[in-house]
């Protein structure tokens, strides 16, 4: 596959969605517009976490606009404490929920503390609060889903496949199981990382969803 034609694949998958540099900031502006209006609202780290979620609920019948749902990209999960600040319990109508990555677990349960929206000393105090934890972040958990050998027809399907073969070729990843070869990639660029959270999703059995987007969707 050519340059020009994986390019083109790339923007039909990304439409809709901000890329490039400044892509964390502007996807943050722009999901605050819809907050305004909505009864409830996802914090999530990044864009491909607030891809993955909207492209689930496409998947699942659900028009999340309509029903008046926001997913907040923060740019990071060290940013969510303030969110919650900002949209936790003092919005009595506004429901808040939240996904994050296991590294970041700890924080998350202080942020839900210090924010007064509650004590979470175990997973599933968390996620009775609406916030749930992916393991080791939503790449792991969708690779685990969909399975290596659906996620090498993806990296084939859109060009990728040569690119992977040589991360797969390097020293330090070559002795690497194949679903951390595959993490690395994803991971490795961020315009790749939010087509392939949109792919991944949009691929992935629905009764092999991973627990945690299926938990934050239905809470909300």
């Amino acid at each position: 596959m050519d340059a020009a034609t994986r390019r083109q694949l790339a923007r039909q998958v990304l439409s809709g969605y901000v890329s490039g540099p400044d892509a964390p900031a502007r996807a943050t502006t722009l999901a605050l517009a819809k907050v305004a209006g909505a009864r409830a609202i996802v914090l999530v780290e990044g864009i491909s976490d607030q891809i993955a979620l909207e492209t689930l609920a496409g998947r699942r019948g659900r028009n999340l606009t309509s029903e008046g749902v926001a997913i907040l990209p923060v740019g990071g999960a060290q940013a969510i404490a303030g969110y919650l600040h900002r949209f936790g319990p003092k919005e009595a109508d506004l429901r808040v929920a939240g996904l994050c990555d296991v590294a970041e677990e700890d924080h998350l349960r202080r942020a839900l503390l210090a924010a007064g929206v509650g004590a979470a000393h175990t997973r599933t105090d968390m996620e009775r609060l609406g916030f749930h934890v992916c393991v080791e972040d939503l790449e792991d958990e969708l690779i685990r889903a969909v399975g290596p050998a659906t996620v090498e027809s993806l990296f084939a399907a859109h060009g990728d496949l040569g690119s992977f073969r040589t991360l797969q070729k390097q020293p330090e990843w070559r002795a690497r199981d194949l679903e951390a070869q595959m993490r690395r990639f994803l991971g490795s660029g961020a315009r790749r990382k939010l087509r392939y959270a949109r792919l991944l999703v949009g691929t992935v059995d629905l009764d092999r969803v991973p627990h945690p987007l299926d938990g934050v969707l239905d809470h909300v």
